[in-house]
């Protein structure tokens, strides 16, 4: 199975709001093994949305398993539907993105967030998050409300930075 293709900015799809997931079937499923392909061929990337390969639909992976010393950390996560239900607290941090593949950025999150989401098989599932994991999630529900982090960051002049090398 090839990876899918990571769409960049300026592709308009990535402005673009997800519709919720209605099936879940062995196509969903399907879709959600070549979502998590391509999470794993990008660049250290802990998570991947799907219009982030171009398709409109609320399904995000997210995984911190590797990354240091994560504050919570729930492994490989397939959220369907997600939504955050509490947050608390917030923090400035760096982002990259797979779909930002040039700067990096400050930008301001919750610290500590609960969220609730279905899986492959339309199980909803809740979760309590914080610190990366928490950001991680953020992140990439922003991308099913066709927000990137660079519409986030606080000035563009401060606190957008030239990525020097991709890692």
């Amino acid at each position: 199975m090839e990876p899918l293709q990571i769409l960049t900015i300026p592709d308009d799809r990535l402005k673009q709001p997800s519709e919720p997931v209605t099936s879940f079937d062995d196509e969903l499923r399907d879709f959600v093994a070549e979502l998590e392909l391509a999470r794993q061929q990008g660049p250290a990337a802990v998570g991947i949305a799907a219009p982030q390969v171009g398709v409109l639909r609320r399904i995000a992976i997210v995984d911190c398993s590797n990354t240091r010393k994560p504050v919570s950390n729930h492994g490989n996560l397939v959220l369907i539907n997600p939504e955050i239900t509490h947050w608390d607290g917030y923090e400035v941090g760096r982002e990259g993105c797979l779909s930002v593949p040039d700067y990096t950025g400050n930008v301001i999150r919750a610290t500590r967030i609960r969220l609730k989401a279905m899986d492959e098989q339309g199980d909803e599932r809740e979760f309590e998050m914080e610190g990366y994991e928490a950001r991680a999630v953020q992140h990439e529900i922003d991308h099913l409300d066709g927000i990137l982090f660079i519409d986030r960051v606080v000035s563009r002049r401060t606190d957008l930075f030239k990525r020097k090398v991709y890692r």
